[in-house]
């Protein structure tokens, strides 16, 4: 699965989503601010990702979990 925001291919990271683009996996996102890292901060760690990648996926995610819960 390819779209503009998320990879998903065999041969990078064995099939695990990642950022288009990057090598950085999602879930990594995700595992940063459960940590209580702000999202400045993973920008900081993973200049491959952009801010807007970051934020569409957060919206991305936030529009999923609201339609589940109706």
């Amino acid at each position: 699965m390819t779209d503009k925001l998320i990879d998903r291919n065999p041969d990078i990271l064995g099939g695990t989503p990642v950022f288009s683009g990057t090598r950085v996996p999602v879930r990594i996102l995700m595992e940063h601010l459960e940590a209580g890292d702000r999202l400045e901060e993973f920008l900081d760690d993973y200049p491959t990702v952009s801010r807007e990648q970051a934020i569409e996926l957060l919206e991305r995610a936030t529009a999923m979990l609201v339609s589940a819960a109706r």
